[in-house]
């Protein structure tokens, strides 16, 4: 399972309300450390499907979420576990690092 798109109509629905934990990846177009991460992202949605899901929000398209939860450097990841932020990581990192930290939030 590829990493899905996240915006403000379905927040609710699929992070806060999700079985699940959620990986969620605050995210820009212009910004190229998230474009770094992003593959290795998918690459762990692949790997982790079942046990997580990884969504992504583009916060230029979703001011309200990104300032909701104090984003103020992307990209910023934040695990999500019953309707909470359990972890919250900022900047990119390499795939066996993001993979550590996912798996140890979620374990």
């Amino acid at each position: 399972m590829a990493t899905v798109k996240i915006d403000k109509s379905n927040f609710q629905s699929d992070v806060l309300g999700a079985a699940e934990p959620v990986v969620v990846d605050f995210w820009a177009e212009w910004c190229g450390p998230c474009k770094m991460i992003a593959p290795a992202l998918d690459e762990i949605a692949g790997e982790m499907a079942g046990k997580i899901k990884i969504a992504k929000i583009n916060i230029d398209e979703n001011p309200e979420l990104a300032a909701q939860y104090g984003v103020r450097s992307i990209p910023t990841l934040m695990i999500f576990k019953g309707g909470e932020v359990a972890d919250m990581k900022v900047g990119a990192a390499p795939k066996t690092a993001l993979s550590s930290w996912i798996s140890g939030a979620v374990a």
